[in-house]
């Protein structure tokens, strides 16, 4: 199953990332010339609970970002709209 994210107009959103999937709450935020997406989130790793932040921008046509767990790893992403 591919990973997916999604971000709602209420500043609340989901993702699903292999074995991880979290609940977003985000804000808009002026970065450098543009607009930045910051987030926290709550979820699940297989059965453990976790958590942590991540931003994400809009370049090149694709959402780029990072994801961090809390006390833990970190990963990049880039994720195209569904069509």
């Amino acid at each position: 199953m591919p990973g997916h994210i999604t971000f709602r107009e209420n500043h609340t959103g989901a993702f699903q990332f292999g074995a991880v999937h979290g609940d977003i709450d985000y804000r808009l935020e002026p970065f450098h010339d543009e607009e930045r997406l910051k987030f926290s989130w709550e979820g699940a790793d297989e059965m453990d609970l976790v958590s942590g932040r991540g931003w994400a921008i809009i370049a090149d046509g694709q959402l780029q970002g990072r994801l961090y767990f809390h006390e833990g790893d970190e990963s990049g992403f880039i994720a195209e709209k569904e069509q």
